[in-house]
């Protein structure tokens, strides 16, 4: 398995996942969403993700990864393939390329899917309090409203210290 394709546990039969989707593919689904494309970049479709169902590309989702943040942008799925879970699938799959790539937290904007995202776990946020690397995207900066709502999902666990355990003279002490 690489990343350029990966078999979904419960993508629904001939479908798949594939990283790097045809650009023109990404902008037209884009387009119908009503969603920016203007900037995207060869470097931002770089990090995007489809679902594809022989060929014809149903459902996408991106990632913009700046260190330990990142941003989830342009989750959508084509009319005709919704209620079939493939948002989430997608959506899970790019926090595990996320996670891997050590992304700490995973912001998006939202106008209509806030309900979606929080029964994803992502929890609305101050738009003041995002980290610098997010406000700095062109998407928070310029692409999306004010009045978009910015959600954010915590990736790993930070580490609780643990206070040392007393040593006795039956559990290995001296």
């Amino acid at each position: 398995m690489t990343a350029a394709e990966s078999p979904a546990r419960d993508l629904p039969p001939g479908m798949r996942i594939v990283a790097r989707p045809d650009e023109a593919d990404v902008r037209r689904l884009l387009a119908e969403a009503d969603l920016p494309t203007s900037d995207l970049t060869p470097e931002k479709l770089g990090n995007f993700f489809a679902c594809e169902r022989a060929g014809q590309l149903v459902a996408i989702a991106g990632l913009e990864l700046h260190g330990a943040e990142g941003l989830l942008r342009s989750v959508v799925v084509s009319p005709r393939s919704r209620s079939q879970g493939l948002g989430a699938m997608l959506v899970a799959h790019a926090e595990e390329v996320a996670r891997s790539g050590g992304v700490a937290h995973l912001y998006l904007l939202t106008n209509t899917a806030e309900r979606f995202f929080s029964r994803l776990g992502y929890a609305r946020a101050a738009r003041e309090a995002a980290p610098a690397a997010i406000r700095s995207t062109s998407e928070f900066s310029a692409l999306c409203p004010a009045s978009a709502v910015l959600m954010v999902k915590p990736l790993r666990a930070v580490p609780v210290p643990m206070p040392p355990s007393p040593r006795g003279p039956h559990d290995g002490g001296m």
